[in-house]
């Protein structure tokens, strides 16, 4: 979904632990498809999947409803808007003295 609103850039990489999820042959596949380099952690460096901790920590603290959702399509919808929409166009990171990624990337071109 993101990838697609992105328009499909070059030389993304998909960061995860070692879940059976990440290391199945359909989801490698699916990444391969995509031209997405994947990057997993080493077992037992809780460091090196830091980023992500991060990030999810933000979404569920930031974003989603202490009720939940109504149902699977509300969840995915909900998902999407606060990626393409508030993470990267509205949220200020540290990171990036305090802007949002789109801003960093609009002064960095």
């Amino acid at each position: 979904m993101v990838y697609e609103s992105r328009g499909h850039p070059k030389g993304v990489m998909f960061h995860s632990n070692q879940g059976c999820h990440y290391t199945s042959l359909a989801f490698r596949q699916c990444l391969w498809q995509y031209q997405i380099k994947q990057s997993m952690s080493r077992r037992g460096n809780c460091w090196d999947n830091a980023p992500m901790e991060r990030f999810f920590a933000s979404l569920k603290s930031e974003w989603i409803p202490e009720q939940g959702y109504r149902d699977i399509n509300e969840a995915k919808s909900d998902m999407v808007r606060y990626l393409t929409h508030y993470y990267n166009r509205v949220r200020p990171h540290s990171y990036n003295n305090y802007q949002s990624p789109v801003v960093t990337e609009k002064s960095a071109a």
